[in-house]
């Protein structure tokens, strides 16, 4: 299987060079030149196979460059005891035929570590078969989860350095903890006056400035990306979508071929396209709900074909979806308009210029056919913290209430009672304020520790050992800069 860009159709590359070099030249993103195909038989046999098992086998259809003892290494090593369960994801229902799939159980406890525990053996298995004599530069932008899970995935890897770059105010106070206290020599995280999108938008320019890739080149250093614009960073989340469905078939949740729902919090649009890919693999899959918080430019789009930034950014509860460009979004637009890369060049180009552009009547209608989309504020994020740990006794993160709130408007407006799985992305100590607050706990005077501890009093619920380890940890990191800044810092760190 080879890989195409979304803006080039003339482009055809293995996944080892996709994943090795994050994006390709001329600013489109890699998507497999086909879907592979899964059926019954082939979802059966993961139902008695361990995570790391069935990330294997789903694996080995996209990643046909690789040999079988290259993709064992990576899922061996990624999936294993840096995982608080052995299941890897856990699934809880909250009542008949609404489950939670918990994708918050690996070290920064938030879903990005199911992607970023991985990509560090993707990528250095890739350079060594695409670029054996480079070292990898990796840059990030983050809206909280991603930086923290990729800098514990890259600490330290031989051959990488990693460069995190997050919004100055737009993350949460145990995210910008968990990034400013980063152990590891090849690791550097900087603050950014402005949004995420000012982050992405700054990372994206640096991987299309000619001038700086020469001066990299010339030191023998290759930029990559672990962000989800990288198809390293996209595929692992494809395998816990299509997992959770063998898990419910496994425990008689489901019966092979029922078709569920998926309910997925979402920014940046990657994790809901993850499942996209899967329902298109042959999953069977009846809706994707798209939930979005206040900043819901992905709800105004499904429900009327027009993406346009010019409007009102806001911070959030849920920072990590505190988002007004969503990149994963092009792959979407890509497959459904018959990889049209005439018409993706148009319309990313005017989201450039124009910061809006509008999909044609028959995308908009195949858009329509395949998501549900809806989206809620902060008071109604809190409502729904609430009301389910009132009524089901779970504790759920800002991000999940969010999905929470947007699945039952769903359900009250449709009256769809197919059985749904919710994504969950974070662990609720990840945003303890937020979260103590919807609990009408009173935070007045405390700080991030102590609030937390007191939700832990409040719940009956345990902090998460990796968060609780923060508080003694120095803090490296204190930088902030402006937008125009980020190339200078990323030459200055890695000339060190």
């Amino acid at each position: 299987m080879n890989y195409k860009s979304t803006r080039n159709n003339d482009v055809s590359i293995t996944s080892a060079q996709a994943i090795a070099q994050g994006l390709s030249p001329e600013g489109g993103l890699f998507v497999p030149e086909s879907l592979p195909r899964i059926d019954g038989d082939f979802v059966k046999a993961l139902c008695e196979k361990s995570y790391a098992d069935r990330a294997f086998d789903i694996f080995k259809l996209f990643l046909t460059d690789f040999t079988d003892e290259e993709i064992r290494y990576c899922v061996n090593n990624a999936y294993a005891d840096n995982f608080d369960t052995e299941n890897i994801a856990e699934i809880s229902h909250l009542l008949q035929g609404t489950y939670i799939l918990e994708l918050w159980h690996g070290p920064t406890c938030a879903f990005k570590d199911m992607a970023l525990q991985i990509l560090p053996y993707l990528l250095t298995t890739s350079a060594k078969k695409t670029i054996p004599d480079k070292d990898i530069a990796i840059l990030v932008a983050t809206s909280g989860d991603t930086g923290k899970a990729a800098l514990e995935g890259f600490k330290d890897v031989e051959g990488t350095t990693i460069t995190v770059f997050y919004p100055e105010d737009g993350v949460s106070d145990m995210q910008k903890r968990q990034m400013a206290t980063q152990e590891g020599n090849n690791v550097f995280v900087c603050a950014v006056k402005g949004n995420f999108d000012d982050c992405q938008n700054g990372v994206k320019a640096i991987f299309t400035d000619k001038e700086i890739i020469e001066q990299l080149d010339s030191a023998n250093i290759v930029l990559s990306s672990a962000n989800s614009i990288n198809w390293g960073r996209l595929s692992p989340q494809i395998v816990y979508y299509i997992s959770a469905y063998a898990e419910l078939v496994k425990n008689g949740e489901i019966e092979y071929g029922e078709k569920i729902n998926i309910v997925v919090p979402t920014g940046n649009f990657g994790n809901i396209l993850a499942a996209y890919y899967a329902k298109e693999m042959g999953l069977p899959v009846n809706k994707l709900i798209c939930a979005s918080n206040a900043n819901n430019i992905l709800t105004d789009f499904i429900n009327t074909g027009v993406y346009d930034r010019n409007r009102p950014f806001y911070t959030t509860v849920s920072p990590s979806m505190d988002i007004l460009i969503s990149s994963n979004l092009e792959r979407l637009l890509y497959h459904l308009s018959g990889e049209n890369t005439q018409l993706i060049n148009k319309w990313f180009t005017s989201l450039k210029t124009e910061g809006r552009y509008e999909v044609t009547d028959d995308v908009k209608a195949k858009i329509q056919e395949l998501f549900c989309a809806g989206c809620c504020n902060d008071r109604e994020t809190k409502a729904a913290i609430k009301d389910c740990f009132d009524s089901y006794s779970y504790l759920m993160d800002t991000h999940t209430a969010v999905a929470y709130k947007v699945y039952n408007d769903y359900k009250k407006a449709t009256g769809d009672n197919t059985k749904t799985l919710i994504a969950s992305t974070a662990n609720p100590y990840k945003f303890g304020a937020a979260v103590f607050d919807a609990l009408k706990g009173d935070a007045a005077g405390l700080d991030e520790f102590a609030i937390i501890e007191k939700l832990e009093e409040m719940t009956g619920t345990t902090i998460p050992q990796p968060l609780a380890a923060t508080k003694n940890k120095a803090v490296r990191f204190k930088g902030v800069i402006d937008r125009s800044e980020m190339p200078k810092a990323v030459l200055d760190f890695l000339k060190k």
